[in-house]
């Protein structure tokens, strides 16, 4: 269960923290920018894509790097049931990584933070089971083993290619042309280190500015469809609820509510 959340985004706590021992897990994502923390007086320097996952018992302290602006989502948790089945909880040291799946996992933190700020009923249930599937996609991330340089800067080509062309029909072949492999291996290679396949990365990204556009436009669910690149509604309704867990137009009419 999640005991505390924030989001630390503000430049001017540019203070060294205090040494502090743990009593929960301590769990850190940066977003933006980079931090350095001191985990029983080893320096990690923390870049966007950072996780860093510090268990109880141990001791850390983190700083800002001056002039350098970010923010990061930070989850102080605990376990009251039995998690052996994940070894990344049972592990009596830190873990740091920088994430492949970064993508899915922002867009999961930015849930837990939303439910966390508007505080729904059973929010803190709703976001305790959001977080454990973020753990769960870094354990198989863990898993799968380091992601190789290179493998990463191909992964980054086509997320960019992705998010500027999300509105057209993206296929694994299209992918394959920017970095100049085979589309088998493209694919293979998009999936091994962002968790998601080209389909789900293209959806994700549809639906992440279907979010921003209910809130900020006028558009109908039928527009916004459009405009996004589906061609069925009922499609693109199904699409939203699965990743959101709600459809297009409750979230807008929830939205409405509570403006």
């Amino acid at each position: 269960m999640i005991q505390r959340l924030r989001i630390d985004n503000e430049q001017e706590w540019n203070k060294e923290n205090q040494q502090t021992v743990l009593n929960d897990f301590y769990f850190s994502l940066v977003t933006y920018g980079k931090c350095v923390y001191w985990v029983n007086d080893q320096k990690i320097i923390m870049d966007k894509g950072g996780i860093l996952l510090i268990p109880p018992g141990n001791s850390f302290k983190w700083k800002y790097i001056p002039t350098v602006f970010h923010s990061k989502y930070v989850v102080e948790f605990n376990t009251k049931q039995d998690f052996t089945s994940l070894p990344l909880i049972m592990k009596d040291s830190h873990t740091h990584l920088q994430a492949g799946c970064f993508s899915i996992l922002h867009e999961k933190m930015k849930i837990i933070g939303s439910q966390w700020t508007e505080k729904m009923p059973y929010y803190e249930v709703y976001a305790s089971s959001v977080f454990t599937e973020v753990l769960i996609h870094i354990n198989r991330e863990l898993d799968r083993g380091p992601v190789t340089p290179d493998k990463y800067r191909y992964a980054e080509l086509m997320k960019n290619y992705i998010r500027e062309n999300y509105r057209s029909k993206i296929t694994k072949e299209d992918l394959a042309d920017v970095i100049q492999k085979s589309p088998n291996y493209t694919a293979t290679l998009f999936s091994s280190v962002t968790g998601q396949t080209i389909s789900e990365y293209v959806h994700s990204i549809r639906v992440k500015k279907a979010l921003y556009m209910l809130e900020e436009s006028q558009f109908t669910v039928a527009e916004l469809s459009e405009f996004l690149g589906y061609s069925d509604v009922s499609y693109f309704s199904r699409v939203f609820k699965q990743i959101i867990g709600v459809s297009p137009s409750d979230y807008a009419h929830h939205k409405l509510i509570y403006l």
